[in-house]
């Protein structure tokens, strides 16, 4: 054996990862392949069409595939990615679509490819395995070797295609001559995979506290970057979760540290070059530390909680830039990211043209073409930091925004009002010629989760500016959802496209459409949206429910089984779909009267409370920590009963008041709360918390002031 070989068996053993077992099928099945096309031709996801054109032979995640590689005694090559994905495209055209990498594929490997959004539970078993076999972040396109029953062997990520080559003839290798090796590493990960997400049960009473609380903050505070707004380091991400706990607490607890963490970053954000100057909308991160240079996709699961918390800090602070912010993100939603149904779209790609941030960036030249009058190219250039030689590479320019429009009506002494008009003009003829251009790839999937997230945007966005257009697309999303994705039994599908949608959904679509309903629920009183979210959440409890922790599995138990449940608990840039069930079902049971589900939450919380109270890093487990703080501080009942109902409920809901739960109506309605509280002739809002109401008010300020006590 040569030293070659050596090193590399050894990296091989060093990135031992301890996922997979037999797989969940698709429910889609290789059917009629037209010619040119290999298996993926018949699929609904973007991602996966991307594919269907080469020559590789890839397939779908299905029982199918399996079958094939256990019949032909072929190990899988797992490869997943995404639609909006840049190093997933370079890595296709580079190796995927080249006729000898894929005839060494198609003769030794049955290759899989796999919608990481789609399927985030293949997904999340591979990248998990990279990244604890790596010691480090894993990204995508992730690739994996498995044996014929989906148990891996070792994961990767981008290989460029003559490292690419080398890596699939050392498997081919390790195959032919060493099988052994590779079922000793396959039950290797077998053993470690059935150890994994193992969470004990506490049955231990806690008394949430405001020191620990505070304690929580503090750690926060420590890892924000108080120049350039985020964490500390670079590159940077959004991570709204983070910032709407800080404000939560901010407001609270009157903490003017926590309130400058979340305004200095949420600024610096929509200063940046990870904001759409021209378009609005946020993109996935920065590479940097000064939120300049982002990676140009944008997200869906991103803009949706960057308008919520947006929409907060407007409340709170009534900056006109949070303001713009909202107003020209729920723009291009809107006009690029909508269906005619009522969906909204998943992603935006970074490539255009085969070139990641073409569509968004600009030479000074172009610019100075499409601006003609020489003091309107002076304003855009001093505003948007424009260089002839460009402020990133190539002599391109990111908009970006360093100086107030004061400044540079200081600067070039003329008026602030001077200034906005040329800017506002020099906008709309900037944008009209961007939309020319060759457009970046849509990913027109719907996922029910990341749609429940846009859907509390809007919702959000409606009560902090009373804008009726989006309680409208509210409702709009909120009445196709439960069309196509909600099933008469509660069961929820993931995805939808083409008029199809048949993936059974997951935790996370359960978790943040319960809440999203309940939230809709408090801007309209329309009961049968609390209806649906308790419909919904009893179907968890039956079907995801671990009986030893009181969690929830992210699979149910319709599902095909794994190696191991997956029990998702960290939170990212999307919180986890523990803690959001874990919030919703505790507020969904103070509506509906239910301290059954007020109990699961509360042992949900029980079961994290030692970690999120002693780590240094709570960042991950923001929407954890959310909840703490509303077990520490029981949120208000604030009913609002009577024919005014709609006026003051609106004018309460203006105001920014984390620890406040609406509801009422023209009458009592079904919910036990409101029992007894419709006065005749009055429309009286009542201030309750844990059932017990203070004395009625009529004034909404008198309200706010029952809350203040």
């Amino acid at each position: 054996m040569n030293q070659m070989t050596n090193i590399f068996r050894f990296i091989i053993f060093a990135f031992l990862v301890w996922s997979f077992t037999a797989c969940s099928p698709s429910m889609t099945q290789s059917s009629k392949i037209g010619e040119g096309y290999n298996h993926l031709a018949n699929e609904s996801s973007p991602y996966l069409l991307q594919h269907a054109k080469n020559p590789v032979d890839w397939y779908p995640w299905t029982d199918e595939a399996l079958a094939k590689a256990k019949a032909e005694n072929k190990l899988l090559l797992v490869s997943i990615g995404y639609a909006a994905c840049h190093w997933c495209h370079v890595m296709e055209h580079e190796s995927f679509e080249d006729t000898t990498i894929a005839r060494i594929m198609n003769e030794h490997f049955v290759s899989i490819k796999v919608d990481r959004e789609e399927r985030p539970d293949v997904d999340d078993v591979y990248i998990t395995a990279c990244q604890l076999a790596s010691g480090r972040g894993c990204g995508w396109p992730l690739n994996a070797f498995a044996m014929p029953d989906g148990r891996p062997v070792w994961a990767g990520t981008y290989f460029p295609k003559d490292e690419w080559e080398k890596v699939l003839s050392h498997f081919i290798d390790l195959k032919d001559n060493d099988r052994e090796k590779l079922e000793e590493y396959a039950t290797q990960l077998t053993e470690g995979i059935q150890s994994r997400e193992k969470i004990v049960i506490n049955t231990d009473k806690y008394n949430y506290s405001t020191e620990s609380l505070d304690k929580i903050t503090g750690n926060f505070l420590n890892n924000i970057d108080f120049k350039e707004g985020g964490r500390k380091g670079e590159p940077k991400f959004p991570m709204p979760n983070n910032y709407e706990f800080l404000l939560r607490e901010a407001v609270l607890t009157k903490n003017d540290k926590a309130l400058e963490a979340v305004t200095v970053t949420l600024d610096k954000m929509a200063m940046g070059g990870i904001y759409d100057q021209l378009g609005g909308g946020f993109a996935r991160y920065s590479v940097d530390g000064v939120w300049k240079v982002p990676h140009f996709e944008k997200m869906l699961y991103d803009n949706g909680p960057m308008i919520s918390l947006y929409s907060k800090a407007y409340q709170v602070t009534k900056s006109p830039l949070y303001k713009k912010t909202v107003e020209q993100t729920l723009d291009f939603i809107e006009r690029e990211m909508s269906s005619l149904e009522g969906g909204f779209y998943s992603s935006l790609d970074a490539d255009s043209e085969g070139v990641e941030g073409k569509f968004y960036v600009w030479t000074q030249e172009e610019l100075h073409a499409i601006i003609s009058d020489e003091q309107d190219r002076k304003i855009f250039d001093e505003y948007y930091e424009i260089k002839k030689r460009g402020n990133w590479e190539e002599e391109k320019n990111i908009l970006i925004i360093k100086q107030s429009v004061a400044d540079v009506a200081a600067k070039l002494k003329v008026s602030a009002e001077e200034v906005e008009s040329s800017l506002a003009i020099s906008r709309k003829k900037v944008m009209a010629a961007r939309d020319k251009r060759v457009r970046p790839g849509l990913d027109d999937k719907v996922l029910t989760s990341w749609n429940a997230l846009m859907l509390n945007g809007y919702i959000d966005a409606y009560r902090a500016l009373g804008n009726e257009a989006y309680l409208s697309r509210a409702l709009k999303n909120a009445n196709f959802l439960s069309k196509k994705m909600l099933q008469k039994d509660f069961r929820l599908n993931r995805n939808y496209k083409s008029g199809k949608s048949v993936i059974n959904a997951f935790l996370d679509d359960y978790a943040l459409l319960i809440d999203a309903f309940t939230n809709l629920y408090q801007i309209t009183f329309d009961e049968q949206w609390l209806d649906k979210a308790k419909g919904m959440t009893d179907y968890v409890t039956l079907h995801f429910k671990d009986a030893e922790s009181g969690m929830m599995n992210y699979t149910s138990d319709l599902d095909a089984e794994l190696i191991a449940k997956k029990m998702e608990l960290t939170d990212g840039a999307i919180p986890s779909s523990n803690s959001s069930f874990a919030r919703a079902v505790y507020k969904l049971g103070i509506f509906t009267y239910n301290e059954e589900y007020i109990k699961v939450a509360d042992q949900m919380m029980r079961n994290m409370v030692e970690e999120i109270t002693s780590t240094e890093a709570p960042n991950f487990y923001s929407n954890w920590c959310q909840l703490y703080s509303e077990f520490r501080l029981r949120p208000y009942e604030v009913a609002v009963v009577g024919d005014d109902y709609q006026e003051k409920t609106k004018a309460l809901q203006n105001k920014y008041v984390p620890n406040a739960l609406y509801l009422g109506g023209k009458d009592e309605g079904k919910l036990e709360l409101l029992k007894g509280k419709l006065q005749e002739g009055e429309t009286m809002i009542y201030v309750c918390q844990n059932k017990v109401c203070k004395f009625p008010v009529t004034e909404v300020e008198k309200a706010f002031a029952l809350m203040d006590e």
